[in-house]
């Protein structure tokens, strides 16, 4: 009686991957091996699979493409690259009607504390200082939390079977910069930024190009800014929620 099946379950701080990659392996790859045989076997029509840009690894200039290599970097990036895969084959070997949607770093209401956005602006509420990998030069490309549900839900009804789709923000913020800009939203000094070891593998820039999924119809309806303030007003207003997670 089940149609569609999207599949967001997964293990995903890439800190806790390389401490520990075993729940990894065996949520990100041996679970969507487990979801694949039932949906199969109980006829599911769509198979979605929430994949990650990560699975690419780092581009210096230009964006990746869904025909890209996937060269993964992390325990976690190589986790979520084997369950594509994985879908890919049954796609090719069974026929199964899979889909697979890859999501620039997403942010918004409802995100676990431990993620970079609401963990700087969590710490700054609490007065604490944000810690910030390396040289803070990183890029990552910004997707608000609802963008990326409505163009989920595009793969999922329009999509064709068996295709990859890359799904971006066009907000490409290197992390020191998002960091100053979160300070000032929060009237903090930068002196509430404290720079930490970088961690191993930390990939440099991610960055997708999003034609094929806006030939579905899909573009993104919040700005950068406008999506961040939402989002440290949610935080803000729901103090509650997130310090027993912290």
């Amino acid at each position: 009686g089940c149609d569609f099946v999207v599949n967001f379950a997964a293990q995903t701080h890439v800190d806790r991957s390389i401490a520990d990659a075993g729940s990894f392996i065996k949520t990100n790859v041996y679970g969507v091996y487990v979801l694949l045989k039932a949906a199969r076997k109980y006829g599911v029509k769509r198979f979605l699979q929430i994949a990650t840009d990560e699975v690419y690894g780092s581009i210096q200039k230009g964006s990746f493409t869904e025909e890209s290599s996937l060269t993964p970097n992390s325990p976690y990036a190589a986790s979520k690259a084997s369950a594509d895969l994985l879908c890919r084959s049954y796609f090719i070997t069974h026929k199964f009607p899979v889909l697979i949607s890859r999501s620039s770093n997403n942010f918004g209401p409802f995100q676990y504390p431990e993620k970079i956005i609401p963990l700087f602006v969590t710490n700054i509420l609490e007065g604490k200082k944000v810690p910030l990998y390396g040289n803070g030069k990183n890029i990552r490309d910004w997707l608000f939390v609802e963008d990326n549900c409505r163009a989920i839900d595009s793969v999922l009804h329009k999509g064709k079977i068996g295709e990859v789709y890359n799904i971006g923000g066009g907000n490409e913020i290197d992390n020191l910069k998002l960091a100053n800009l979160l300070l000032r939203r929060l009237k903090k000094p930068k002196s509430f930024i404290r720079y930490v070891k970088d961690r191993p593998g930390h990939d440099k820039r991610y960055s997708l190009e999003i034609s094929k999924i806006k030939s579905l119809g899909w573009m993104p309806a919040y700005n950068f800014e406008q999506s961040l303030d939402l989002t440290i007003k949610w935080y803000k207003d729901n103090q509650r929620w997130w310090k027993k997670l912290k």
